[in-house]
């Protein structure tokens, strides 16, 4: 069994916790940075958690479900 990879996206001070908890961190202080994260994910993430801001500068297109990108969760604001 192949257990996915759960990253987040998003300002450190509001994901640099989750690392505690075996989350691949990934730093986006701007909305280019989150872009530039969201397209380098690694094919093995299966859940990417994204802050507000996060989500916001990503747009419709990464929280919509498909089944050729991994599921999102938004962190409330």
């Amino acid at each position: 069994m192949t257990v996915a990879a759960v990253a987040a996206i998003g300002a450190r001070t509001s994901v640099s916790g989750l690392a505690l908890a075996g989350v691949d961190v990934l730093v986006a202080e701007d909305p280019d940075a989150v872009r530039q994260a969201w397209r380098t994910l690694p094919r093995t993430v299966g859940l990417v958690i994204l802050t507000a801001e996060a989500a916001e500068a990503l747009g419709g297109a990464a929280t919509a479900p498909s089944p050729s990108q991994p599921l999102t969760v938004v962190m409330p604001g």
